[in-house]
């Protein structure tokens, strides 16, 4: 019982600290164990968005993003995919990965700007972190990234 107690407070955690949305007010769903990627040994627990709306609010109206924390945009087709800044008051770097994993595009975006941003080639996936992390871990085009949901 404590262990569960420990493991759900633990997620809940991981929750709050990630992601400081505080003018969406949306229950986030708890899974079973906090989602992550690795990359280069580098462990990111992400935010799962994978519905057409959590894509559409990604990190609009976070005040900040913690340090390894990310969130992981999983769409239905392999295709170019295109993000904007609008309404997201952090600076991020995207990953766009192709359905094999292999990150095929990095990009930074500034905050509160409507520049569109679209992945140079078909991806499955998009990683949004911190401005700068994928740099600061040595992270590249070519590279692999391991998920665990």
């Amino acid at each position: 019982m404590r262990v569960f107690f420990l493991f759900t407070l633990f997620l809940i955690l991981i929750t709050i600290f990630c992601r400081n949305k505080e003018s969406v007010n949306e229950e986030i769903p708890l899974r079973s164990s906090p989602p992550f990627v690795v990359i280069h040994q580098e462990t990111l627990y992400v935010e799962i968005s994978d519905t057409e709306k959590e894509r559409e609010i990604g990190l609009m109206f976070a005040d900040k993003l913690i340090e390894n924390c990310g969130m992981l945009f999983i769409f239905e087709n392999e295709r170019q995919h295109s993000f904007w800044m609008k309404n997201t008051k952090i600076p991020i770097s995207i990953a766009f990965i192709n359905s094999k994993r292999i990150i095929v595009d990095i990009k930074d975006m500034e905050p509160m700007t409507e520049n569109i941003h679209i992945s140079r080639f078909s991806s499955l996936y998009a990683l949004e972190v911190n401005k700068g992390w994928f740099n600061k871990h040595n992270v590249v085009i070519g590279d692999t990234i391991y998920f665990h949901f």
